[in-house]
């Protein structure tokens, strides 16, 4: 099923895209694409028994703030839902290759191999940033802030089962790039919206709405207006 998801992501296509749009280079993955993709399934196999044995959790994750504390009382629950966050990054960095979700103008006239090589870059920054100021600005007493900061390798798993399920279905319609674009883009902000929403609630458990706020620009606020205006700017 994970072959077929993704077997749109390596063919030729050529996209009638309208003159408002976002412009899209016609080309496949470069071979270092391929081999992401063959590592991510390979990856998935193996994992399978573990995914399948967290959905639940994940599911009253993103229906109830205090699904992700009931995850997180689970050692093996929590580890496991944390190994397949990181592996589904790797499809997170071929989809944004291939369906331009960061395409800022100084990546426009790079190769390939290049250019997905600076996609990798820019989101494993971005990943490690917010690791970074969750560091930082961790207080002493940090079970909410913590158990906020992981909710998000729950939304980020969800989310990204939804976007293959889109690119499956609209591959079987010969949907262009542009629409398929379109409804990743959608998605994205429609996780993100919900997962800020559940993270604010957790951070009130232990913080007063002021703290709260303050948290949430400097975690999610920050790092995702960084990266959002790096492809809107540069």
């Amino acid at each position: 099923m994970l072959a077929g998801i993704f077997k749109s992501l390596g063919e030729l296509q050529l996209p009638t895209v309208p003159e408002d749009t976002v412009p899209m280079p016609v080309s496949g993955l470069p071979p270092l694409g391929e081999v992401m993709l063959v590592v991510f399934i390979l990856l998935s196999l193996l994992l399978v028994g573990n995914f399948i044995g967290i959905i639940p959790h994940l599911a009253d994750s993103i229906l109830r703030a205090r699904g992700s504390t009931a995850l997180e009382g689970s050692v093996r629950v929590s580890r496991d839902r944390n190994i397949i966050a990181l592996v589904f990054v790797i499809p997170a960095i071929v989809i944004q290759y291939r369906y331009c979700l960061y395409y800022p103008d100084f990546v426009k006239e790079m190769a390939p191999s290049a250019r997905l090589l600076t996609t990798m870059g820019v989101f494993v920054g971005y990943l490690l940033l917010r690791h970074l100021l969750f560091v930082w600005l961790k207080p002493r007493r940090s079970d909410a802030y913590s158990m906020s900061y992981r909710a998000g390798y729950s939304f980020f798993i969800l989310m990204s089962l939804v976007v293959f399920l889109t690119i499956g279905i609209l591959a079987l319609f010969n949907a262009s790039d542009a629409t398929v674009r379109g409804f990743i883009l959608v998605e994205v902000i429609l996780f993100y919206a919900v997962y800020f929403f559940r993270r604010a609630q957790i951070l009130l458990t232990n913080c007063n709405p002021f703290t709260t706020f303050l948290y949430l620009c400097a975690l999610e606020v920050l790092p995702t207006g960084l990266f959002v205006a790096s492809a809107l700017a540069l």
